[in-house]
């Protein structure tokens, strides 16, 4: 794995190539994602940095090798809970991979599924719920945050999925803008989000359309002031094309799959009308034209020629979800941009046995 970080001149367009400002300032810090220090000094910018060295800066120390707990750290506690991003946070990570839905009365709230699954949701009574749950679309938060999320149903598929996980009873779908404020509270101000919108053309009826949708959560990020700690990602590239268009300076992932039980690049209702056809057939190229500054490939689709044509195009590239040793070594020896892992802990490892920088811990 590389040991060394990319340089500032290494950063894309989208991430902050822009003009210069005046003022002397020292070298962006390497290894890791911005620390506090960095952020003091983009911070402290209005009185010595321009506005474009401020940005370069930030997207320099971004180019460092970005380790991503998987919906917090989902092989260690409730998906896509507080509790779940605290461990991930413990462990140590550069960023929390989330995924986020939008409810009826208009909240961004993080949860993978479209329904309350019933793999791990007790209603008020403390009962399990029955499939298929109630739609987020369809429910009010208030509604939503009465059941419990924070234990795997005794006995089901998920239980056994993931035999390490921790239960933590009382937790309740948080939102985007709770999960912000916790990891204020936190002072991981170097901490990033990559935050995936969760919608699916398919089944069009449980979700905003693309535009409301990304404006629900660019309006989040924004009041928060998160833009500059914020990725945008989503299989469904429409969400991407609304965010390049509305806020330029996030970047966005391009998510894919090409297995069984997904494949997003074989239809254009998901990719935005990208075809693979229009591309000869090449993957990068064709994230390349849908305007992500990283590609997010499942780690079984993902190649050495076709990370190598991913660099040459200035692609980033992050594979998901990868939780096996063997498959996070072999990543890590091809040089890829990033891993997002349910286990984090097992990617620091491997990093560390390679004299990596690593995140640090924050209880």
């Amino acid at each position: 794995m590389r040991t060394r970080p990319k340089s500032p001149r290494q950063v894309t367009r989208r991430q902050g190539m822009h003009e210069h400002g005046t003022c002397a300032a020292r070298p962006a810090p390497t290894g890791a994602f911005p620390h506090r220090m960095l952020l003091r000094q983009l911070r402290s910018g209005a009185a010595c940095l321009g506005a474009g060295l401020a940005a370069l800066l930030l997207a320099g120390a971004a180019a460092a090798f970005d380790l991503q707990g998987h919906r917090g750290a989902r092989g260690h506690a409730p998906e896509n809970t507080l509790a779940a991003f605290r461990t991930a946070l413990a462990m140590g990570v550069h960023t929390l991979e989330l995924d986020v839905h939008v409810t009826r009365d208009g909240e961004v709230v993080v949860t993978h599924d479209p329904r309350l699954n019933a793999a791990f949701t007790r209603d008020a009574s403390g009962r399990w719920i029955d499939e298929p749950g109630p739609a987020i679309i369809q429910s009010t938060l208030a509604e939503l945050q009465r059941h419990d999320v924070g234990r795997a149903r005794p006995g089901s598929r998920y239980l056994q999925q993931w035999p390490e996980q921790r239960s933590s009873d009382g937790e309740r779908l948080p939102t985007l803008s709770a999960l912000f404020d916790e990891v204020a509270r936190r002072g991981a101000g170097a901490v990033r989000f990559n935050i995936e919108t969760k919608l699916n053309p398919t089944t069009p009826e449980l979700t905003p359309e693309a535009e409301p949708f990304a404006k629900a959560v660019l309006d989040v990020v924004r009041k928060h002031g998160m833009a500059t700690r914020v990725t945008i990602q989503s299989f469904d590239w429409r969400t991407l094309a609304v965010v390049q268009r509305l806020a330029p300076e996030i970047p966005t992932v391009a998510l894919s799959a090409q297995q069984k039980f997904l494949d997003n690049i074989a239809d254009g209702r998901w990719t935005a009308g990208q075809t693979l056809a229009a591309h000869d057939g090449s993957l990068p190229r064709m994230v390349k034209a849908a305007g992500a500054a990283i590609w997010s490939p499942f780690h079984g689709d993902l190649t050495e020629a076709l990370l190598a044509e991913a660099r040459a195009l200035g692609l980033k590239v992050v594979p998901w979800t990868v939780n096996d040793p063997a498959v996070i070594e072999r990543l890590l020896d091809w040089r890829v941009d990033g891993l997002i892992s349910d286990y984090p802990d097992r990617v620091r490892v491997a990093m560390a046995k390679r004299g990596m920088a690593l995140p640090p811990p924050l209880h």
